[in-house]
C-alpha cells in the first residue's frame, strides 16, 4: 500500500483523516496500515497531536481489524521511541513483562520474582502500572508497594539497584520511563476494551543489559506467542521466553501441564512442554488463592469499585510473598521456584528444570532472595 502523501506525513489531522478512513470501515473493507503509517499515527497520538476521539478511534479500530505484523511493529517503534530506556552497569538483564492490568482471579507471586533471580545471580526488572483496564487487578507495583519496596524510581536510579550486588533487582514504572504512554490511561479507561497498544507496551523495554537483554512475557491466548516473539526480535531482545501462565503472567499453572515458546539469539521460536512434577511441585492449586473474606470484583465493578478491595488483595500478595520468601513453603513459595527455575534454564544457566528448581529453592532457602529483595548486605 502506497503511504500518504508527502503533506500528510507533516500534519498530524491530514494523517489521521487517511488513516482512519482506511482502518475503521469494518472487518470486510478496512486496509491495512504500513509499519512507517501505524508509527506515525502512533506517535502523533502519544504526543497529543490529534483529537481524543481520534485517537480512540486509532487504538480501538485497529484492534477491532486484527492488527498486521507491520501495524504491530509500527506501533512498538513509536512506544520506543518515546521510552526513557537505560543501559544497566551489568552485562545481561532479564526483563519480565507481566501483564500491565495485573491480576483479579488469584494473589500475584511474581513481583517477587526479580529478588529471587537477583539471588540466583541474574539481574533482573519488571515494570508496570499503579492501574491498568481491562481487568484493574493487582499489578507489580500494588504489591511491592505494599510490602514496602521502591516502586517510584527513575529509569537511572532502577538501572542502578541492577548493578548492585547487595541488590540486582528492580521496578520501575511506565510513569517513569515512558509518560507519554502512560498519559493515556484515561482514554484507554473510557475505551473499556483491550486497544492496540496493550501487546506492544510490555515490549518498551526500558533498562537493557550492556551485553545481552532477555524478554519473559507471558500469554493465554494462541496467536500471542508468535507476535511476542516478532515485536522482542524486532525491539533487539536477545531471547525471549514466553509462557503460557495463570492470568496471562509468567508463572504457569502449579497443576497442569505448562508450555512454553522460546527463542535464543534473536533466532527462529520453538515450544517445549513440561509437568510441574519435573520441578518437584506437587500442588492441587493452579496458583496462589485470594484469601476468604475479600471479595472477587466483575471487570466493570473493578474499575469503579473501592481502592479498599485492591489494597487488600495487594496487601496479601505481599504477605503471601514476603512469607514465601522467609522459607514458608505453599503455592506463593512454588510458584516463585517455578517460574525462576523457566528463567534460569532458559538461559542456560541450568541443564535441566529440575537443577534450575533446585538452585531456585537455595536462593529462598539460604535466606539471599530476602537479603536481595530488601538489599541488605552480608
Amino acid at each position: 500500500m502506497s503511504a500518504p502523501a508527502p503533506g500528510a506525513a507533516t500534519d498530524p489531522a491530514v494523517l489521521m483523516h487517511s488513516i482512519l478512513k482506511r482502518i475503521a470501515t469494518g472487518p470486510e473493507l478496512s486496509k491495512d496500515l504500513s509499519q512507517e503509517e501505524a508509527c506515525a499515527g502512533m506517535r502523533c497520538v502519544l504526543e497529543g497531536r490529534v483529537d481524543p476521539v481520534q485517537a480512540g478511534v486509532f487504538l480501538i479500530a485497529l484492534r477491532m481489524k486484527r492488527e498486521t505484523d507491520d501495524e504491530n511493529r509500527g506501533l512498538l517503534d513509536a512506544i520506543r521511541e518515546a521510552t526513557l530506556r537505560v543501559t544497566a552497569p551489568v552485562d545481561e538483564v532479564v526483563d519480565i513483562g507481566d501483564p500491565y492490568d495485573g491480576c483479579n482471579r488469584t494473589l500475584p507471586a511474581a513481583p517477587f520474582l526479580p529478588a529471587v533471580l537477583a539471588a540466583c545471580g541474574v539481574a533482573a526488572v519488571s515494570h508496570g502500572v499503579q492501574r491498568m483496564g481491562p481487568k484493574y487487578g493487582v499489578t507489580h507495583r500494588q504489591v511491592l508497594r505494599a510490602a514496602g519496596l521502591p516502586v517510584e524510581l527513575s529509569p537511572e536510579a532502577a538501572a542502578a539497584r541492577l548493578g548492585d550486588p547487595a541488590v540486582g533487582w528492580s521496578y520501575v514504572d511506565q510513569e517513569a520511563f515512558c509518560p507519554q504512554l502512560h498519559a493515556l490511561a484515561a482514554l484507554r479507561r473510557l475505551i473499556v476494551k483491550r486497544p492496540a497498544i496493550t501487546t506492544a507496551e510490555v515490549l518498551a523495554g526500558p533498562l537493557r543489559g550492556r551485553v545481552r537483554t532477555h524478554l519473559v512475557t507471558g500469554y493465554v491466548h494462541k496467536p500471542y506467542p508468535r507476535i511476542y516473539a516478532l515485536l522482542a526480535r524486532h525491539a533487539g531482545f536477545d531471547s525471549a521466553l514466553i509462557v503460557r501462565g495463570v492470568e496471562g503472567g509468567v508463572i504457569p499453572s502449579l497443576c497442569q501441564t505448562g508450555k512454553v515458546f522460546r527463542y535464543r539469539d534473536r533466532g527462529e521460536e520453538w515450544s517445549e512442554e513440561f509437568k510441574p512434577a519435573d520441578l518437584g511441585i506437587d500442588q492441587t492449586l493452579r496458583a496462589p488463592q485470594i484469601p476468604g473474606g475479600i471479595p472477587l470484583e466483575e471487570n466493570a465493578a473493578a474499575e469503579a469499585g473501592t481502592a479498599l478491595d485492591r489494597e487488600r488483595l495487594a496487601e496479601a500478595a505481599a504477605a503471601a510473598g514476603l512469607a514465601a520468601l522467609e522459607g514458608r513453603t505453599g503455592p506463593t513459595y512454588d510458584a516463585l521456584v517455578y517460574g525462576a527455575a523457566l528463567c534460569l534454564w532458559h538461559l542456560g544457566r541450568a541443564d535441566s528444570l529440575k537443577d534450575a528448581a533446585h538452585a531456585a529453592r537455595g536462593a529462598i532457602d539460604s535466606g539471599q532472595a530476602r537479603a536481595h529483595l530488601r538489599g541488605e548486605r552480608p
